[in-house]
């Protein structure tokens, strides 16, 4: 078959391929560096002759052009199921609403549950046998294209080629209009240097890998003072398998350090579902034959992460109760960021076999007014919980990482105030009476 003919028949422009966008319809983006940024702006063009459009994204550097051109919302509804900063931005401001998803889940609720009536998706140039290459958002955007009426794929030359074990491509026979992007650099989130309170929880982590653990590592300064940490340290043969791949694995692997030689589930092979980071971050990751992709409902189901022997899960969260649940997603209503795989790592790592899963924050964090505040709370009211108390294990801060799992209220109440800034100690602890979870011995 020839595929550059058919390539070439669905081949017109974003104000073309837009056109058959109706009014009601839902339409989807796809994730991070997946965002169809020629057609989010055309699609911004036609706002006077569309009206309730529901568009629905995630994991979005902004801005969005259906957002900016209809601030009222009469036309165009954005929902996100992942904020970024600036998704979270328009959620504050009741321009966006939030989705709550389970990473592990998504191809199930598409399937099941959620309307798909065009999907809009950039991919990497055609090969030469008819498939595009879906790129650092292959975990997410299969279930999307085999949900969806219609596909538009927007060609965007700069996006690194991920190669994968399923689901990362889509082929010329599947897509409906093909749009072409030219080179458009795919966005990078900001990599600030790691803070000194990174630096030590980090600290406080590595004493529990060993060489030929496998790593999940999220996003943020922690993870990347690890990796950092790793890359300088004398551990071998580290595995990886991760929902999301970032800059920490590639120091890892460009030190020597993450070989996946001892992986004893996909040997030899880093898997990833979503790879997000720096140019050089994305020149790595092109084409590289050490990673494979796969669709989110594999990468972060529990059974499969607990197949890889001495996991170790490291993510980041918001505030965690002296009962230790954990809230990783929202600050009292105020949606931060969304569900994403915590849970799934979280009791993935807790069923592998030598197993560990670290939930990481800073012990306070100061207020636009300047106040600073704890981070480890007396108890929730109203914050969303990511993971709850009945799963948390390892918690870290910079003054040190305590292990949850099996403890009494009591217990957990008294290895979390050892770990709060000194500063919150005493009020915590005077909370801690008041809730009848402290015990006169404990540790002052």
């Amino acid at each position: 078959m020839d595929f550059y003919s058919e390539y070439k028949r669905k081949l017109c422009t974003p104000e073309e391929a837009v056109k058959i966008v109706k009014d009601g319809d839902w339409v989807d983006y796809s994730s991070n560096v997946a965002f169809p940024i020629k057609l989010d702006s055309a699609l911004a063009g036609r706002k006077d002759e569309l009206h309730n459009v529901k568009v629905r994204g995630n994991l979005t550097i902004g801005p969005v052009q259906v957002i900016e051109c209809d601030p009222a919302m009469e036309h165009f509804v954005y929902n996100t199921w992942h904020c970024s900063g600036y998704e979270r931005k328009m959620c504050d401001q009741g321009r966006a609403f939030f989705t709550p998803m389970v990473f592990r889940n998504i191809p199930w609720y598409y399937k099941n549950f959620v309307t798909v009536n065009v999907a809009m998706i950039s991919v990497t140039p055609m090969d030469k046998h008819g498939f595009f290459n879906l790129s650092g958002a292959a975990g997410v955007s299969r279930a999307v294209i085999e949900k969806a009426d219609k596909v538009i794929v927007e060609v965007n030359e700069a996006l690194p080629r991920v190669r994968g074990g399923e689901g990362e491509l889509i082929h010329i026979s599947e897509v409906d209009y093909v749009v072409e992007a030219g080179y458009i650099e795919p966005f990078s989130p900001p990599m600030l240097p790691p803070s000194q309170e990174d630096i030590k929880i980090a600290e406080f982590i590595l004493p529990h890998i060993s060489d030929g653990t496998t790593i999940q590592l999220g996003i943020g300064g922690t993870p990347n003072a690890l990796g950092a940490l790793i890359a300088e340290s004398d551990l071998k043969d580290l595995g990886m398998h991760t929902e999301l791949c970032s800059d920490g694995f590639m120091a890892m692997a460009k030190a020597g350090k993450l070989t996946n030689r001892r992986k004893n589930f996909h040997k030899g092979k880093g898997v990833l579902g979503l790879a997000v980071g720096t140019r050089e971050f994305y020149d790595w990751v092109d084409d590289n034959p050490a990673l494979a992709a796969y669709p989110m409902s594999y990468v972060n189901d529990p059974n499969v992460i607990a197949q890889n022997d001495n996991l170790i899960s490291i993510n980041g969260c918001l505030n965690v109760d002296l009962y230790g649940q954990v809230s990783s997603e929202s600050s009292g209503l105020r949606q931060i960021s969304g569900t994403g795989g915590q849970l799934d790592f979280v009791t993935g790592a807790a069923m592998s076999k030598g197993g560990k899963s670290f939930l990481c924050m800073s012990s306070t964090f100061t207020d636009k007014k300047g106040q600073l505040h704890s981070r480890i709370i007396p108890q929730f009211n109203g914050d969303i919980i990511t993971t709850p108390r009945s799963q948390s294990y390892y918690i870290v801060t910079e003054f040190g990482c305590v292990n949850l799992a099996g403890m009494s209220t009591w217990q957990r109440a008294e290895k979390l105030v050892s770990i709060a800034h000194p500063q919150f100690r005493d009020e915590l602890i005077k909370k801690a009476e008041e809730q009848r979870i402290w015990l006169p011995s404990n540790k002052r």
